[in-house]
């Protein structure tokens, strides 16, 4: 088993800007990533910040918007792309959580049922339990609550899930 000591935040926090809340997964999603992972976590913007300037909209983060503008947002030091399951176990593997989004709606399942319809959460872990794998996700919390720890079976879920992974790369300025 897995699990890196990431602490959660809710999309439903009083920091977070009352217009943004029921849409904020995405943006809250990257502020939980980025505060484990910066070495400066006083740089880090604001939920509200990288809601804009992520591109938040009323129904959501887009992925392809998510990756594009975090990547200019943080630079060529860092490295921010879609990528496999495989390499999201890999991630956290080498300490590095990944943004987990789950999708029914344009991955077309609308009729499989899962943990969630269409929603960002930081995946902080996993565990392989009898052969069958389960993720550990903050789910970003809820109206008068707190993100808790959530263990999700990924066979449930697998056809509406699409990982994006946040790692500093190689790259030094000569």
């Amino acid at each position: 088993m897995v699990q890196l000591n990431v602490t959660g935040l809710s999309q439903y926090d009083d920091s977070i800007h009352s217009n943004f809340q029921s849409s904020a997964c995405g943006p809250t999603t990257v502020y939980v990533i980025l505060r484990y992972l910066l070495k400066d976590p006083s740089t880090l913007k604001s939920v509200n910040d990288l809601y804009s300037i992520l591109g938040g909209t009323k129904i959501g983060l887009f992925k392809w918007r998510l990756v594009k503008r975090l990547q200019k947002l943080l630079g060529a030091e860092w490295n921010v792309s879609e990528c496999t399951l495989h390499e999201a176990l890999e991630q956290l593997d080498k300490g590095i959580p990944v943004a987990l989004k789950f999708d029914k709606y344009f991955t077309f399942q609308w009729k499989t049922k899962t943990t969630f319809n269409y929603h960002w959460v930081p995946l902080i872990g996993y565990e392989i339990k009898n052969d069958e794998l389960y993720l550990l996700v903050h789910d970003n919390g809820g109206k008068n609550r707190n993100s808790q720890i959530r263990k999700v079976r990924y066979s449930d879920n697998f056809k509406v899930l699409s990982f994006v992974k946040i790692e500093e790369t190689d790259v030094r300025v000569q």
